[in-house]
């Protein structure tokens, strides 16, 4: 029979509340999105395709995970091109662009790929123990041989002046939110303090 207490610990741990979103937190993704605006991509052509799954070892009806073997469910940037919230140079193109599933593509996020593949984090293929690492990181090394990825300097092509004007642009929206949220945070203590009002009524 359930004690009360353990049936308190399973109901507690059966709810969880969402986390507090703040517009604060979007910080990244708004840097991303300036970066990911300005990013060129170059569609691949079929034989392209067909030669980088044949370098991982993989077919066209099965596609997997080139960090872990899971089945893909997206393309991962090899190379990040987001470091320090400021565009790496790196593009988005399939000399950049491996299968990946979500939990590695998220754990990878804008981190060396070689590093995080080694290193004991949560998600990690290391860090999870899948088998063949040698094999994987041999494949991988060799997938990002195939061809030389293109790396641009923005600022000279797009002239220093402009490409700061842009990223103050980013920062500018970056403190608009900021602000905002310091209203928001006043806001929410005032709809609080009413909720504690009218349950006292009652």
């Amino acid at each position: 029979m359930t004690s009360p207490e353990e049936l308190r610990r399973s109901l507690a741990a059966a709810f969880q509340m969402p986390s507090a979103q703040t517009m604060v937190s979007r910080k990244s993704s708004i840097t991303n999105a300036f970066v990911n605006a300005v990013i060129p991509i170059i569609v691949p052509s079929i034989g392209e395709i067909e030669e980088a799954l044949t370098i991982l070892g993989m077919t066209h009806n099965d596609v997997r995970c080139a960090y872990c073997g899971d089945k893909s469910t997206e393309w991962d940037h090899l190379r990040p091109l987001v470091v320090k919230r400021r565009p790496t140079g790196f593009i988005s193109e399939i000399a950049n662009l491996v299968p990946a599933c979500g939990k590695c593509n998220q754990s990878k996020g804008n981190k060396p790929w070689r590093d995080w593949f080694m290193s004991s984090a949560k998600l990690s293929p290391t860090g999870r123990g899948i088998p063949g690492i040698p094999q994987r990181v041999a494949q991988l090394e060799k997938y990002a041989q195939w061809k030389p990825p293109t790396h641009l300097d923005f600022s000279t092509i797009i002239g220093t002046s402009d490409w700061e004007h842009y990223w103050s642009l980013c920062e500018a929206v970056n403190e608009e939110l900021r602000q905002a949220q310091e209203v928001a945070n006043a806001i929410r203590v005032r709809i609080i303090q009413s909720l504690d009002v009218s349950r006292s009524r009652s």
